[in-house]
């Protein structure tokens, strides 16, 4: 039995079947998720690049020429 032979013989139409159900699922959960609307996480998320720290600094910032006494402009 040649390898031809064997490839001649499978059945490969499941293939296609079994991806669109998959994607179907994908694509449904997703647009669930999406359709569902905004809930209190995602809305918080979406302000954060909003705020003018009012949650606090978490550390010095690259750049910032407080935190170590560079100025942040060119290599130490």
């Amino acid at each position: 039995m040649s390898l031809s032979d064997i490839m001649g013989n499978l059945d490969l139409s499941v293939y296609p079947q079994v991806a669109l159900v998959i994607f179907v699922a994908v694509f449904a959960s997703v647009l669930r998720r999406t359709a569902l609307g905004w809930s209190r996480e995602s809305e918080a998320c979406g302000l954060l690049p909003l705020e003018d720290g009012a949650r606090g600094k978490a550390g010095p910032h690259r750049g910032d020429p407080t935190s170590s006494g560079r100025t942040g402009r060119g290599r130490a």
